[in-house]
């Protein structure tokens, strides 16, 4: 024969499958919590992935300049390092804003103070160098920059944004020497400039190898500050400017090949391969 509970243990009873109720709850609809944050966060990582910020170029400014008194070059070439450094900060600016503000916002967020930045910078390489001699004119002209933007329609004309992006090259040569009088600077010869109208189809892959090219440079102005005083007379030309050398080479071929697949493929762009020591 059955015997019936007490209330209190019914009431028990009831209480905990109230409670088991709450954690499965609970547990749903933390599940569904979770499950909505991953395909959320997933679409937000395709979002980013998708949104390419491109590059910041900027001319170049140590091939205009004229000779350098030894009684400036130290000064000169922390003003080009500064530079280097200018442009390295916006473009991480660029990754880090992808998606944010308006149409104008990389013009007046980014571009446009890099300008005044570059303009105070490049002023004091000028007066740097007018102590002792002749003070160079119209470098201000080489302070605006532009944006290259990956695969995408940010520049006017193919032409232009290559021109672009090869500048940056010789400003990441120019800019990454240290303070240090020992070390100089590489310098390389133009590559964007030399190219015909680069097809659309092509753009992306271009401006990539181009922007490999300014990291080559930099890697290099990098390698010969650290290695001031290593090896013998011989030294920078041959592990510095030769693996250079043939890094611009196979870069420089493929952005040739590139541009051959749907045009004309440039010939003779091998001879801007060979970089120099400015000292």
């Amino acid at each position: 024969m059955s015997r019936a509970l007490p209330k209190y243990n019914k009431r028990r009873v009831v209480m905990i499958g109230g409670a088991a109720a709450v954690v499965l709850s609970g547990a749903v609809i933390a599940g569904n919590a979770l499950a909505g944050e991953t395909s959320k966060s997933g679409a937000q990582n395709a979002t980013t992935k998708a949104a390419s910020p491109g590059t910041v170029n900027c001319p170049a400014v140590a091939p205009s300049l004229p000779a350098i008194p030894a009684s400036a070059k130290a000064e000169v070439d922390r003003n080009l390092t500064l530079l280097n450094t200018q442009i390295s900060e916006a473009n991480k600016r660029l990754v880090d804003t992808v998606g944010q503000g308006g149409p104008n916002f990389i013009q007046n967020a980014i571009l446009g103070p890099l300008k005044d930045k570059r303009v105070a910078t490049i002023n004091r390489i000028a007066t740097a160098i007018g102590r002792t001699a002749a003070k160079p004119q119209g470098l201000d002209a080489l302070a605006p920059c532009t944006l290259n933007a990956v695969g995408g329609a940010a520049a006017a004309t193919p032409t232009a944004s290559a021109s672009a992006a090869a500048t940056a090259q010789a400003s990441g040569a120019a800019g990454t020497a240290s303070g240090s009088t020992a070390a100089g600077t590489i310098s390389c010869p133009d590559v964007a400039s030399k190219l015909p109208a680069i097809p659309a189809s092509a753009k992306a892959e271009v401006d990539r190898n181009l922007a490999l090219l300014n990291t080559q440079i930099s890697e290099a102005n990098t390698r010969l500050v650290n290695t001031v005083g290593q090896g013998g007379p011989n030294f920078v030309q041959n592990a510095i400017l030769g693996p250079l050398k043939d890094k611009r080479v196979s870069t420089i071929d493929r952005i040739a090949i590139s541009i051959g697949r749907t045009a004309a493929k440039p010939q003779g762009l091998d001879s801007l391969a060979t970089c120099t020591l400015n000292k």
